[in-house]
């Protein structure tokens, strides 16, 4: 029998499943993983489309987790009925946009890998910084010179894909055919769902995006950014069409639309600790220290993708069949106290800081340095030249975005003085 082939998935139908939505649960997660954590390092919850799975909390069991070689990614591992609930992409857009790294197992996944790292490497990153921050003081002239703005509209949502499309070489034409919709194509929407017609247009719509992108740079074999080079390894018999389309879908969409969330999150704790915010005015020294505390303390990437056993096996001490999803809290990790003192305290001169915000071992987040530069860019530009920086409505009623895996917001109004 193929791995994942009618096995039931025993999680979700399982007395006492833990439920992993609502609007109070994605305004502040945090005392449900609290109550988890104290009470074990697994439990069985239910996700809005019924699916079940196995959600690991606490730090130390996040971090085996992350790196045990037993757990796959690939979704071929996964049991009919998580496929049938798990409101992934309907094909033929899950078999050629969904083999990208975040679903591949070694050795494919080092392979394939390998071919993006050296475009986020540190030292490539660090050399961008000073076009990053052109980009980011381009962003704060357009906003209003006073009174207040929605920030994401002006500034969070925007800022990532003018970084991302400099750092893979995205030509200025189809940079700007992109549309930002296209993002939201990785909160699938469910088959019964009526807003599934509108999903699946959109993914076509981004497929034939990435054809007419493919097109155009492989009409120019000597462009050496990181999209050439993708296409000059599907030509070398490197990377097949799928996953070709793939890389390139996974960049676009897992490139921008994380750090936007994470640009929100993280305005959203400044604001809601004044003095934190007044400190980091004062001292932009504190930006890299105050980033990977905003980091552990609210985490855009939640919940980790999908991860399946091929066999029945023990997890943290709980039998867990064969092809029943296993998902990482990574905000529920960050919050350990038994690994970060105080941990429900932002505190920027926390040291040691160990955080999972970026995952841990083989799919650690491989665009982690320019993501970190882009939050320091991002962040202190808006602290240093919003004065007055506030909420324009109290924060407890912003809305989040009902994404399943994800923390953000999509709308974030706020006041401050006369631009600087």
């Amino acid at each position: 029998m193929e791995p994942g082939t009618n096995r039931p998935d025993r999680t979700e139908n399982a007395p006492h499943a833990v439920e992993l939505y609502g609007r109070e649960y994605k305004r502040d997660p945090y005392p449900l993983y609290a109550k988890l954590r104290a009470a074990g390092p697994i439990h069985r919850v239910r996700f809005p489309s019924g699916v079940g799975a196995w959600l690991i909390t606490g730090y130390e069991a996040a971090h085996a987790t992350l790196n045990d070689p037993r757990l796959g990614k690939n979704h071929d591992l996964g049991n009919d009925r998580w496929r049938a609930l798990a409101s992934i992409m309907p094909e033929p857009q899950h078999t050629e946009l969904q083999v990208h790294l975040l679903h591949q197992d070694p050795p494919k996944h080092t392979t394939m890998r390998r071919l993006v790292t050296d475009a986020f490497a540190p030292r490539r990153v660090d050399a961008l910084r000073p076009r990053i921050q052109e980009i980011a003081d381009d962003l704060v002239d357009a906003m209003p010179a006073g009174g207040g703005a929605d920030v994401v509209a002006c500034f969070a949502a925007r800022f990532p894909f003018r970084v991302l499309a400099e750092v893979i070489g995205l030509p200025e034409g189809f940079a700007a055919r992109f549309r930002r919709e296209w993002c939201k194509v990785v909160q699938p929407v469910g088959p019964r769902d009526p807003r599934r017609a509108g999903y699946e247009a959109l993914l076509r719509e981004l497929q034939g995006y990435i054809a007419d992108l493919v097109a155009d740079r492989r009409a120019d074999p000597d462009d050496d950014g990181l999209l050439g080079r993708l296409v000059a390894a599907h030509a070398a018999g490197e990377l097949t069409r799928a996953e070709l389309d793939s890389m390139i879908f996974q960049l676009l969409v897992a490139g921008q639309e994380p750090v936007t969330n994470q640009i929100s999150t993280a305005l959203i704790t400044l604001l809601r600790h004044p003095g934190h915010l007044d400190r980091l005015r004062e001292d932009p020294a504190l930006l890299p220290a105050a980033v990977e505390e905003l980091l552990r303390y609210d985490s855009a990437f939640e919940l980790t993708t999908w991860r399946f056993l091929a066999a029945d096996d023990d997890l943290h001490g709980t039998p867990v069949p064969a092809g029943d999803s296993v998902i990482v809290s990574l905000c529920a990790a960050n919050r350990d106290p038994r690994r970060f003192p105080d941990a429900d305290t932002l505190d920027f001169d926390r040291s040691p800081n160990p955080h999972l915000a970026f995952g841990h071992g083989i799919h650690f987040c491989p665009a982690a340095a320019l993501a970190r530069v882009e939050l320091q860019v991002a962040l202190g530009t808006l602290v240093a030249r919003l004065p007055g920086l506030a909420p324009a409505v109290p924060v407890d009623d912003v809305e989040w975005i009902p994404a399943v895996l994800a923390r953000g917001v999509d709308a974030l109004p706020v006041t401050y003085t006369e631009r600087a």
